[in-house]
């Protein structure tokens, strides 16, 4: 069946249509990563935006269920170059076909995604609709693409009532052992070493802005206990919980929309209680305390981002998936000082908040799909625990 993508500025793309039977408005983005397809699609950030892959071959090792990293698939829809029908992979339990159409994801397949991505990258990140009606009316397309605007897609993502991951406190011979039943922690010994993690017995406040699960379990993993609370949980509730540190996640969408958490986060702020915040929560963070953040041209989605780490000069891959930006411009230096920089574009990738026992990073140290080059930064949280408990 034929399917069109068309774009704000006029630009129709004919390919395959794939995944679910329906239409689509939405905002179109692109991933440059090459593997890691089924976290970038059960990714919570992407709710709201269609999601372009630029590497031209997508689904050749299927779907494992277990590398899900939320409870279902979150993107409006899904645009390839080729799509494999005929996964190779021991571990599969699905194509990328069959997942698509039965999370009621639509998409297209067949388009050159190099001339879709080059669009993006030079005029921008724009709306798209993704159709199989081959008598659309481009008039009236174009009219519904201006008018689409996602909204709060926070609501949407997070969980609905809060729960708790215990920590597994223990370390394999061969690094952290994560939690493998989702939302429980729970995880069988491994035949090998193990010994007693430094984060044991900590608790920790999740805050669930659209969290991928392996920041839950990076934190378990090293023995803390995760409490996971929805997004428009009071900062009373979180404190009145006493944990010793809180943890704001990833999420979707523009960081202002969020008016109410933005408030909320102020308060944790005030509280002197340990945060360490990703992404959107460090984006949050900055709005709470008197900073701007601003829309970049086309983001930065993908596995291979160099950031720079200011305090000691070295140079870290990461993984990020965001297109919203903190404004280095717009600092108080008695707030806040940059703690990590892009190295390709400059833009802020983390903060250190001045006389505060919190720091804030844009990309993904939990990684998946990604490198875990940064993932150190979840035993600098520890131990910045550890250091207030003891104070």
């Amino acid at each position: 069946m034929k399917a069109f993508l068309i774009l704000e500025d006029g630009t129709v793309f004919e390919g395959i249509h794939i995944g679910a039977d329906k239409e689509i408005i939405s905002e179109i983005v692109f991933n440059t990563s090459m593997a890691g397809y089924l976290e970038v699609l059960t990714d919570p950030s992407y709710a709201g935006q269609a999601v372009c892959m630029t590497y031209p071959l997508i689904g050749n090792y299927g779907v494992c269920r277990e590398d899900m990293e939320s409870r279902k698939l979150w993107p409006d829809a899904f645009i390839v170059r080729e799509l494999s029908r005929i996964p190779s992979n021991f571990r599969c339990d699905a194509s990328i076909q069959e997942v698509l159409e039965e999370y009621g994801i639509p998409g297209i397949a067949g388009i050159d995604t190099r001339a879709l991505t080059k669009i993006l990258r030079e005029k921008g990140t724009m709306n798209g609709c993704i159709t199989t009606n081959e008598n659309y009316v481009m008039e009236d397309v174009l009219k519904r693409l201006k008018e689409y605007d996602m909204g709060n897609v926070v609501d949407i993502v997070t969980c609905e009532e809060k729960y708790t991951l215990k920590g597994t406190k223990e370390l394999s011979e061969n690094g952290p052992i994560s939690g493998s039943a989702r939302y429980t922690g729970e995880k069988e010994k491994r035949p090998s070493l193990v010994r007693t993690l430094n984060g044991a017995g900590k608790k920790v406040a999740l805050l669930d802005l659209g969290a991928k699960d392996n920041i839950a379990k990076s934190l378990a993993a090293r023995g803390c206990e995760v409490t996971v609370y929805p997004a428009r949980t009071s900062a009373e509730e979180i404190l009145g919980d006493h944990p010793d540190g809180i943890m704001l996640s990833n999420g979707p969408g523009d960081p202002k929309v969020c008016t109410e958490v933005i408030a909320n986060v102020r308060r944790l702020y005030e509280s002197d209680t340990p945060i360490f915040a990703i992404c959107l929560g460090h984006q949050l963070m900055a709005l709470a305390t008197g900073a701007d953040t601003f829309k970049m041209k086309y983001g930065h989605r993908g596995g291979n981002h160099p950031v720079k780490d200011l305090a000691t000069g070295r140079v870290y891959i990461s993984s990020q998936n965001h297109g919203y930006v903190v404004d280095m411009d717009k600092l108080d230096p008695k707030v806040a000082t940059p703690a990590f920089v892009n190295v390709n574009d400059g833009t802020c990738e983390g903060l250190a908040y001045t006389g505060k026992n919190i720091f804030t990073v844009q990309f993904h140290p939990e990684a998946c799909p990604g490198p875990q080059d940064s993932g150190y930064l979840f035993d600098r949280f520890i131990q910045m625990m550890e250091v207030e408990r003891n104070a």
